[in-house]
Formats: C-alpha cells, sequence, structure tokens
C-alpha cells in the first residue's frame, strides 16, 4: 500500500550501501557517449555535454534494493525518459527497451513504464554530479522498481519489440520489480 513510506519488507538503509557487477566503470566526459537505437525512427548519438542540455527536472525519490535495504529522500536531476523517447520515436512494435552498461550489466523494462512522469536518466545526486561509484556519469532512476532495474553506467538504450531478460533477471531475480509487490525473485 502507498500510504506507508517504504515498501514491505524494506528497512531505511544506515549508511549508503553500493553493489556492483564488477569493478566501477571510469569515463571520460570528453569522450563519453550515449547510443539510443533499435526499433526507432530516429536513432541518436548524445554526448554528455548534449544530453545535460535537454530539458532537466529534479525528482525526489526513495531508492529501494531487493536485499530489503531502502535509502529515503534521494534528489535526482536528470532528463525524463519520457524526453529521450519523444526525440527517437518509438516505431509502433518497440514494447521494450533493454539497458547496456559500461560495466556488461544489462536489464529491460516495458516501454510504457518508462514514459511515467517520475522516470529519469540521472546525472546528478543531490545537487551534485552523479560519482561514478553511485552510477555516474548516467544512470536510470525509475523509483517504482527494485534498484536493479535502475542501472548504473549507462551507455546504449535499445528500443526492442521483445522483452531481452538482464543480468539479474535471467539468474532468477523478477523481471517486473516491483517494490511494493515485493517481487523479488521469480516464482
Amino acid at each position: 500500500m502507498r500510504g506507508e513510506r517504504l515498501p514491505p519488507g524494506q528497512r531505511e538503509a544506515k549508511g549508503v550501501p553500493l553493489r556492483q557487477i564488477s569493478a566501477i566503470p571510469k569515463s571520460d566526459l570528453n569522450t563519453w557517449r550515449l547510443e539510443v537505437y533499435g526499433e526507432v525512427e530516429k536513432p541518436m548519438t548524445s554526448s554528455f555535454e548534449d544530453l545535460k542540455a535537454k530539458p532537466s527536472v529534479v525528482s525526489l525519490s526513495d531508492f529501494h534494493c531487493v536485499e530489503g535495504w531502502s535509502i529515503v529522500d534521494n534528489k535526482w536531476e536528470g532528463v525524463p525518459f519520457k524526453a529521450v523517447a519523444e526525440i527517437v520515436k518509438p516505431k509502433g512494435n518497440a514494447v521494450y527497451v533493454t539497458f547496456e552498461c559500461d560495466d556488461g550489466y544489462t536489464t529491460s523494462l516495458p516501454l510504457s513504464e518508462l514514459l511515467e512522469d517520475n522516470v529519469l536518466l540521472a546525472y546528478k545526486l543531490n545537487g551534485k554530479p552523479l560519482p561514478s561509484e553511485r552510477g555516474g556519469p548516467l544512470r536510470l532512476i525509475i523509483p517504482i522498481k527494485y534498484a536493479y532495474k535502475s542501472p548504473k553506467w549507462i551507455r546504449k538504450i535499445k528500443f526492442t519489440s521483445k522483452q531481452e531478460l538482464g543480468y539479474w533477471e535471467s539468474r532468477g531475480y523478477s523481471n517486473t520489480a516491483d517494490a511494493w509487490k515485493e517481487e523479488r525473485h521469480t516464482k
């Protein structure tokens, strides 16, 4: 139930835990590029500066890990995902989106969920550039989902007609990952 502060089975974290599947990648913002491709009419490649020049929003949300901890009141800043979708114009058969990251991590989500107002491609956290250990220069934030659906170090965004299982989903974690429904693992 959404009236509660934290989803069922979650507790507020003390400190700020870090999780990733391998070493934290380093990015050179002068050469960094975001590629958006797949089932779109207008594929795009964007530099970090070009991305930051797009209209941005600030969003306050909580962050929930599948391990049971949450970090409350995160102030994210970035480009709404739906603004990027409007630029690339998904084709009619584009129903899913796969995120490919610098560390080899992948995850995918239904396009319809990514078009919600609070879904961001974030490059700032609490008023400062997103540090690399938190996913900088760019990560997805989708607050209703467990954090493994908010990938760090995004480098490519691929629109697809079929859903591709990501790193954790192919290892038995829930593909829907709704924190409010405790969708942690496949049944």
